[in-house]
């Protein structure tokens, strides 16, 4: 059966092709002989008194895509399309941060339900922020620590002497983590500085040395696991993602990892959410549950000769079907 595809994306003219997962994803719903359409999020529209009922609309272009770098899509003419009748599909991919907006854009396209078919589920993706939504599986965590007063900052490093890991609760690519050594230092400016610039508390955890071993991305495809990728820190770093320049390896699962996504798995595929990816470190210490705009497929494809877009439009073809018998 042939879908129209929506997908709620950054501009296409921005990424890099070589590693970008909503590429990936375009290119193999395409090669299934999907219908692509591409939209920002800015152009997201809710008409609440369109006639006989409410209209949701984006104002989109037709796109046809290639893995030819610097001519890697062609774009049809812009137009305003009614999510609701237009498509059968949304991929709501754009990158966070987990703002307002992003939240704002949940909130419509909630509205869509038995209609049209979003992925991940807005809802979801909504009540499962990345550094939020992990809390729940805590007995698999490292001491974690969310708060804004330096005083509980304080008390959880006395707790848990040695270096730290300060981070944003909705940051993402491993922008804004910040080390801090064993005494301290800092501790004080940085806690102004998180509750200066983000309203919402921060995470504090301590430092775990087993990153430069470096850190597992797990992807799960509605809640089994399609593969994975060991990142390592680029030199003179101990941040592993690789938009921070770390590298990519293939590995295999250890059994504390395979524990961890059979406890979590049932739960992503209650909450709908297809396409999931993990962060471990160490082997057992589970650190983020990634659902807003996951990646890692295009290197854990290269390294294990997978195919996790496949296994992605298998699922959504697979979820689709169920929605129009129900």
């Amino acid at each position: 059966m042939t879908l129209r595809v929506a997908v709620q994306m950054d501009p296409l003219e921005t990424i890099n092709i070589a590693g970008d997962s909503s590429f990936a994803l375009m290119l193999s719903a395409q090669e299934r002989g999907h219908e692509l359409f591409h939209y920002d999020v800015r152009t997201l529209a809710l008409d609440v008194h369109a006639g006989p009922g409410e209209r949701i609309t984006a104002w989109a272009a037709p796109v046809t895509v290639q893995r030819i770098a610097g001519d890697h899509f062609r774009c049809g003419e812009h137009r305003q399309i009614d999510l609701a009748r237009d498509v059968d599909i949304v991929l709501m991919r754009q990158d966070p941060p987990f703002d307002l907006g992003y939240i704002t854009a949940t909130h419509i396209l909630e509205r869509l339900a038995g209609t049209t078919l979003v992925v991940n589920d807005p809802v979801a993706v909504r009540n499962a922020p990345e550094k939020v939504f992990v809390l729940d599986y805590a007995r698999f965590m490292p001491p974690t620590l969310v708060a804004r007063r330096l005083d509980d900052v304080r008390a959880f490093h006395a707790r848990h002497p040695g270096e730290l890991v300060v981070k944003p609760l909705h940051g993402n690519g491993g922008k804004a983590v910040f080390r801090v050594p064993a005494d301290g230092t800092n501790l004080g400016a940085l806690a102004e500085l998180f509750g200066t610039v983000w309203t919402e508390p921060f995470m504090v955890q301590p430092f775990l040395p087993e990153v430069s071993e470096g850190d597992k991305r797990i992807v799960l495809v509605d809640g089994e696991v399609a593969g994975a990728i060991n990142r390592r820190p680029g030199a003179g770093e101990f941040r592993s993602n690789l938009a921070v320049g770390g590298s990519a390896e293939a590995t295999t699962l250890s059994p504390a990892e395979e524990e961890i996504c059979a406890a979590m798995g049932p739960e992503l595929r209650r909450r709908g959410l297809v396409f999931v990816g993990i962060d471990v470190i160490g082997g057992k210490w589970l650190t983020e549950i990634n659902v807003t705009s996951p990646t890692g497929i295009v290197a854990i494809d290269r390294f294990n000769g997978t195919d996790c877009g496949g296994l992605i439009w298998d699922a959504i073809e697979a979820r689709h079907a169920a929605m129009l018998r129900d």
